[in-house]
C-alpha cells in the first residue's frame, strides 16, 4: 500500500500562509519560541528532575510517593507537550542546536525522537485520521478508533474501558512499539529514514539510560516491589495525559476520516482542506490548560502551521477562523474541554455499535 496524495493547493490555502506570513512579518515577531517558553521548559525540567529525586533518594510515606508518581507522570507528559514537541518540529527555538536538544528529552524519558519524527511529523501531520496510514489512529485490536477498522464484539463496550488501554500508552510505547519499528524498519505502511550510526548510538544508548534511570536505581534504593508499584503509577499518569489530549484533537464525532479513491488513490481535498477536516480545537480559552499541555488545544493552528511555536498560536488562531468564516470553510471546536471528552466517548460508543 502506498500513500496517497492530495489535490492541488486551493487558493485559500495560498491566502492563508500570506495572511500568517504577514502577521510576523508587521509584528517583527520570531516564529520560534520566547523567553516565556524557555522559562516554562526550565521550569518543568527542574520540577521532574525534583519529583524523581524525592521519590527515589529521599522517599515519602507510601501515600505521598503515590501521589508524586502521578505528579512525576504529568510532568512527563508535560515536558513533551512543552518541550520536546516544539524541539522536534524545530519550532522551539532559532538554534538547531537547542531544538534538537529539547527533542532529545524524549529520550530521556524513555521514547526515541528519531522514531517519534516520522510516526508524528511525516506520517501524522501528513496523513491525518488516514486509514491504515496515519499510526496514531492504531490501537487495535482493543480499540476501534475510525471507521475503516474492522469491528469487534468487544468494541461495544470500549467506551467504558478505552481510559485503561489509554493507561498502557506510554509503557507500550516504551517498552515495545519504538523497538518495532527498530526492527522493521516502518511505522505502519511508512519506511523510516535510513538511520545513520549516530541515530542507532543514541536509541540504543538512551535506552539503556532509561533503563538505568527508572529501573536499575529505583530497584537498589526501594526494592522490587515499590519499583513497580511506583513505575505503572507512573506510566499509567504519563499515558493517560498523553492520550487524552491528542485523542481530543482528532478522535471525535465532528472529524472526518477520509479514504482515498480505489482507483487513483487520490484524497479529495487538498493538504490543507483535509486538516481542517481531521482536527478539532477544545477549550482554547482556558489559558492555564494551554499553558500546561503546550498549546495542543490548538491543534488546528499546530497541523496548519507546525514549524511555528505553539506560544503564538491564541494570536493566529483569530486569523485562521476569520481566513476560514471568509472561504466558508468548517473550523471545528469544542468550547470546553469537557464537551471535547464527551465527543470523543459517544466517538467510542458510536464506532463500537455501528459496522
Amino acid at each position: 500500500m502506498r500513500p496517497p496524495r492530495f489535490n492541488t493547493s486551493t487558493a485559500f490555502h495560498a491566502d492563508l500562509k500570506d495572511r500568517i506570513k504577514n502577521y510576523f512579518s508587521e509584528t517583527g515577531l520570531n516564529t520560534t519560541g520566547n523567553p516565556a517558553l524557555f522559562f516554562k521548559a526550565i521550569l518543568f525540567v527542574i520540577s521532574y528532575i525534583a519529583v524523581y529525586v524525592h521519590l527515589v533518594f529521599f522517599t515519602p510515606v507510601w501515600s505521598v510517593a503515590l501521589l508524586e508518581c502521578i505528579l512525576l507522570g504529568g510532568l512527563a507528559a508535560a515536558i513533551g507537550f512543552n518541550v520536546m514537541h516544539d524541539g522536534a518540529h524545530g519550532s522551539f527555538s532559532k538554534k538547531g542546536w537547542i531544538n534538537n536538544l529539547a527533542g532529545l528529552s524524549i529520550n530521556v524519558l524513555g521514547a526515541n525522537v528519531f522514531m517519534w519524527k516520522t510516526k508524528h511529523n511525516v506520517v501524522h501531520h501528513s496523513f491525518t485520521n488516514v486509514f491504515e496510514v496515519d499510526d496514531d489512529m492504531n490501537a487495535r485490536p482493543m480499540l476501534r478508533l475510525c471507521p475503516g477498522q474492522k469491528r469487534y464484539k468487544i468494541h461495544q463496550y470500549q467506551h467504558y474501558y478505552f481510559l485503561m488501554v489509554y493507561a498502557l500508552l506510554y509503557l507500550y510505547w516504551v517498552f515495545f512499539t519504538d523497538y518495532k519499528k527498530y526492527v522493521t524498519k516502518k511505522v505502519g505502511i511508512t519506511s523510516i529514514q535510513k538511520m545513520s550510526w549516530k541515530d542507532h548510538f543514541s536509541f540504543w544508548s538512551f535506552k539503556f539510560i532509561n533503563l538505568v534511570l527508572f529501573v536499575a536505581i529505583p530497584i537498589y534504593f526501594l526494592g522490587f516491589l515499590s519499583w513497580l508499584i511506583g513505575f505503572l503509577v507512573y506510566g499509567v499518569a504519563a499515558g493517560i495525559f498523553l492520550s487524552v489530549v491528542f485523542q481530543l484533537a482528532h478522535s471525535v464525532e465532528e472529524t472526518a476520516y477520509p479514504l482515498p479513491d480505489k482507483v487513483s488513490n487520490r484524497l479529495e481535498d487538498d493538504w490543507a482542506m483535509h486538516q481542517l477536516r481531521t482536527t478539532a480545537n477544545f477549550a482554547t480559552k482556558n489559558q492555564v490548560l494551554s499553558w500546561l499541555i503546550g498549546g495542543l488545544n490548538f491543534q488546528i493552528e499546530h497541523h496548519l502551521f507546525p514549524h511555528i511555536s505553539h506560544v503564538h498560536y491564541p494570536a493566529i488562531s483569530q486569523i485562521i477562523k476569520d481566513t476560514c468564516a471568509e472561504y466558508n470553510i468548517p473550523y471545528l471546536e469544542h468550547k470546553k474541554i469537557k464537551l471535547a471528552f464527551v465527543s470523543h466517548v459517544n466517538h467510542l460508543k458510536t464506532l463500537g455499535r455501528v459496522q
